[in-house]
């Protein structure tokens, strides 16, 4: 927020203020940079839906989990089966941590390799698994990296594994309490 949407407010609030001062002095000066602010404010909004977007994506609450794992897996390229199976409602935080646990796999899978992600409720939890059925590459190499996910699942009381087998791909494990 502080390096990409804050920043360009900012200055807008500061182009604002001289198209102010020039609208008595040099209205055509004043018209040219309103222009220009209309245009930061489009790049401003398109920020901040993005940002909105990765803290916690508005197609996970209106289509579900299923619906914007899918929607992820496209928006990054990656060959991914998704199979979704729960039966009741899920708790938004439940469901926000399943959901980017798995969008940072599949970054870290990447576009060239076949992978599965699956989640269903098992005894009053959240089970989810990404598999990777490629070389390993993508995510074995970066278990160290993944280790923010492992702090957000565990920060709800849930637990993450990460197993691979060099030349036969990966597994990515996950369980979340669906109450506290």
């Amino acid at each position: 927020m502080h390096d990409g949407p804050q920043q360009r407010l900012v200055a807008l609030a500061v182009s604002l203020q001289v198209a102010r001062q020039l609208v008595d002095h040099d209205p055509p000066a004043a018209r040219t940079l309103l222009d220009e602010i209309g245009r930061d404010v489009q790049e401003a909004l398109e920020e901040t839906r993005k940002l909105v977007h990765r803290i916690y994506p508005p197609v996970l609450e209106a289509g579900g989990l299923g619906v914007a794992l899918r929607m992820a897996a496209a928006s990054i390229g990656a060959r991914t089966d998704v199979q979704v199976a729960t039966g009741g409602a899920c708790p938004p935080e439940v469901a926000g941590t399943v959901y980017f646990c798995c969008v940072e796999a599949l970054e870290w899978i990447g576009t060239g390799t076949r992978s599965t992600i699956s989640v269903r409720e098992e005894e009053a939890a959240l089970v989810f698994e990404i598999i990777e059925s490629g070389s390993g590459s993508g995510v074995v190499t970066a278990a160290a990296d993944l280790a923010g996910m492992q702090e957000r699942v565990e920060s709800l009381g849930g637990w993450l594994t990460i197993t691979s087998e060099p030349g036969h791909g990966a597994r990515i494990s996950g369980s979340l309490p669906m109450s506290r």
